[in-house]
């Protein structure tokens, strides 16, 4: 699937090849989601009574007719909701490749505090269990 240009280059920090594989995972998205959307309009087709006959093999092949217009669908734009999940997905990747300092700063006060309250969390190790004899 060829991705396209959702309005524009994104405004982001991220390397531009990261950049491409989240548009195209927004855009595969996308062509998902209007999958799920056009199948229950194939359920509703009279199978026996159309053009094509019916038959096993129309059952067949049917899910995979719905995927592929799902797919033209969205490369031929879509209906929007490709570039709202790039923009979110975008954020995301930034907020976990770079944080904050002050929100960096909060974890790991809240990490301390943490391990404070329990002690039993500072043991890095795990201490040996008594071994039983047996027939004791």
């Amino acid at each position: 699937m060829s991705t396209i240009d959702i309005a524009g280059p994104p405004t982001t920090t991220l390397p531009p090849e990261q950049v491409a594989r989240t548009q195209k995972a927004a855009q595969e998205f996308e062509a998902m989601a209007l999958g799920q959307m056009l199948a229950p309009m194939f359920n509703t087709v009279e199978t026996p009574k159309n053009g094509f006959g019916g038959g096993a093999g129309e059952e067949a092949w049917k899910p995979m007719l719905v995927t592929e217009l799902g797919k033209q669908l969205a490369k031929a734009g879509g209906v929007g909701l490709a570039r709202p999940v790039m923009e979110q997905m975008l954020r995301s990747q930034e907020a976990r490749t770079d944080p904050p300092p002050e929100r960096a700063a909060r974890e790991q006060t809240a990490v301390e505090q943490l391990l404070l309250e329990r002690p039993a969390l500072q043991r890095t190790t795990a201490q040996p269990q008594p071994q039983r004899r047996p027939g004791a």
